[in-house]
């Protein structure tokens, strides 16, 4: 008995892309809400000064905020155990800078008591943190 071809005439040669579509649409979601979350720092509003000078090297920075906390990097620290810690992440308290941020509206007797508490650990190079003033077209 012969047999018959059953030849459809058609290929697999077409890729199903709904599969395709789906993964990237969910990492497109992922990577929307975790964007907001890696962005660096602590939301503070730095002093304008006339003179400033880029970082462009990682450095240790210290951080108070608007409500007068205290940070190391994005990882808040207590006062007590400030000095301790940034001289945990020096290799060479005396020379290497650490950088403070600080809000404008913090009082300076917090800021105070930071640089008091540095300077008690023996880190003796630290620099403020600011933005540059932007020139204002002079209104006659």
């Amino acid at each position: 008995m012969p047999q018959i071809s059953r030849d459809t005439g058609t290929t697999l040669s077409e890729i199903n892309i709904v599969p395709f579509v789906d993964v990237v649409l969910v990492l497109l979601l992922i990577f929307m809400i975790t964007a907001p979350i890696l962005q660096s720092g602590i939301e503070v509003d730095l002093p304008k000064t006339k003179t400033v000078k880029e970082i462009t090297e990682a450095r240790v920075v210290v951080t108070i905020d608007k409500s007068q906390r205290i940070y190391i990097g994005d990882s808040p620290v207590n006062i007590h155990d400030l000095g301790t810690q940034i001289r945990g992440k020096l290799t060479d308290p005396t020379h290497q800078p650490v950088y403070l941020r600080t809000d404008e509206t913090v009082p300076f007797g917090s800021v105070a008591t930071v640089l008091d508490t540095l300077q008690q650990s023996g880190i003796q190079n630290v620099s403020v943190v600011t933005k540059p003033l932007s020139e204002r077209p002079d209104s006659q």
